[in-house]
């Protein structure tokens, strides 16, 4: 092939593509081809024509008017997730990194990430959460949730009431957990 078949090749492809993206919506497919009797007959949409309305007489007509024609978008951003309610009786998890922060013990990058409570992450059904690089602090709406999550989790992991420590991703050696257990414990 010369390059002049190949300019004239690349210019029908193109001239194929457009014609393909650019059909007639009369059977609803992108590629449809127009027909005489398509083109002459008006759309058999197009509403019938009203008489017009005065806003002050009808609010409702009018209200109907300024929506009609306009696009619903969906919000920005998700919903906020909604998570149970801990027992009043409970500490919070925020509590809780503060006291063993008072004790003296390492709480290094605590992250608040009671979103994975919910649906939209571990769907544990937590109340709070915060993770920090020794523990983790989950609080839960009932000491049942609690104790079944701190069953699941083993030895690694403390339940007191509605709250567990997990040491699963903790950097904690075992030899001082005890020391957090103890200040959680004192937190009654």
């Amino acid at each position: 092939m010369t390059t002049r078949n190949l300019q004239a090749v690349g210019t029908l492809l193109v001239a194929v593509a457009l014609s393909a993206g650019c059909g007639s919506d009369d059977d609803g497919s992108p590629n449809a081809t127009p027909t005489a009797s398509s083109e002459a007959a008006p759309p058999a949409s197009t509403p019938p024509a009203s008489p017009s309305v005065d806003a002050a007489t009808s609010p409702s007509a009018a209200a109907q008017g300024a929506t009609q024609g306009t696009t619903q978008r969906r919000p920005a951003s998700p919903p906020p997730v909604v998570l149970p309610k801990r027992p009043a009786t409970a500490p919070g998890a925020k509590q809780v990194v503060e006291a063993f922060r008072a004790a003296g013990l390492k709480v290094p990058h605590p992250k608040d990430r009671s979103v994975d409570c919910g649906p939209d992450g571990l769907g544990l059904g937590c109340s709070e959460l915060i993770a920090t690089d020794a523990v983790t602090v989950y609080v839960f709406p009932d000491e049942t949730s609690a104790s079944d999550i701190a069953e699941t989790w083993g030895s690694q992991s403390y339940q007191r009431g509605a709250v567990v420590l997990n040491y699963l991703e903790a950097k904690t050696p075992a030899a001082d957990r005890p020391r957090y257990e103890k200040v959680l414990d004192g937190l009654r």
